[in-house]
């Protein structure tokens, strides 16, 4: 895939024709997927502001929940095979698999660069919020418009700490870790693809 050549993040670059500053970049590593799969940091974010219930139980929105958020389908959880109460493994399976959902609508709807904690914290933003809120968000929309990142996110996170109409504690505390996140510093890429 032809590229800038500073978009070539765990790839190899090669040439490709046209301006001097476009590569083509192949994939140094056949194990990075993209989107790539979220940090230690993020996921000890998300784990940490979902909490773990190894059995199913009916969350703030009314939802039957289990493990780290895996939304269900079913009152019980009963399309899940497992029994109940889930262990922590188990439940970190289901979140890796939850996550995927959230690191693709991401990847589709944010235009700019992201580093490895941007991006995961706007994951777990996404997780918590649904990726439909997150694509119609004035953050998506201000960050492709390349508003600066950090100002953004410090701007526009803690907006969404609403439930129920309430402001919810819980979340004033997880905006605020995911706006620590965000502005982190990292050296590695995440998105877009």
């Amino acid at each position: 895939m032809c590229r800038a050549d500073t978009d070539c993040h765990n790839s190899t670059a090669g040439l490709c024709p046209g301006p001097v500053n476009i590569q083509c970049c192949t994939s140094s590593d056949s194990s990075i997927s993209c989107p790539p799969a979220l940090n230690s940091a993020s996921i000890s974010l998300i784990k940490s502001s979902e909490g773990f219930r190894g059995s199913p139980y009916i969350d703030a929105t009314g939802h039957p929940t289990v493990g780290y958020g895996h939304l269900c389908s079913t009152k019980g959880c009963t399309e899940l095979d497992y029994n109940y109460p889930i262990s922590e493994t188990e439940g970190q399976t289901l979140l890796q698999k939850d996550l995927k959902t959230y690191e693709k609508c991401l990847d589709a709807a944010v235009k700019v660069k992201l580093n490895a904690n941007q991006y995961g914290a706007l994951t777990s933003w996404t997780f918590n919020m649904g990726c439909g809120a997150m694509q119609g968000s004035t953050l998506v929309k201000r960050l492709n418009k390349g508003d600066s990142p950090n100002t953004v996110a410090a701007e526009e996170l803690p907006k969404w700490v609403k439930g129920g109409g309430q402001t919810l504690p819980g979340l004033v505390k997880r905006r605020a870790a995911e706006v620590e996140l965000f502005r982190t510093e990292s050296s590695v890429g995440a998105i877009p693809c």
